[in-house]
């Protein structure tokens, strides 16, 4: 057997947290986005408000 005696809820416990992290982690992959893609997806919207914003047309013109 092992060399003493295991606490079993500590034992419990930490196959909870792993099996919630590779729950975690398959989520991420796939629901999420990198943060070189959210960075990306900013800019981008940025970029179109900015150009939107450019366009209007008001009264004093």
């Amino acid at each position: 057997m092992s060399d003493g005696p295991i606490n079993l809820n500590k034992a419990r416990k930490a196959r909870q947290r792993s099996d919630d992290k590779a729950r975690a982690d398959a989520n991420a992959a796939k629901h999420g986005r990198s943060k070189a893609e959210r960075v990306a997806e900013a800019a981008r919207t940025d970029r179109a408000r900015a150009l939107l914003d450019g366009h209007k047309f008001t009264e004093d013109e």
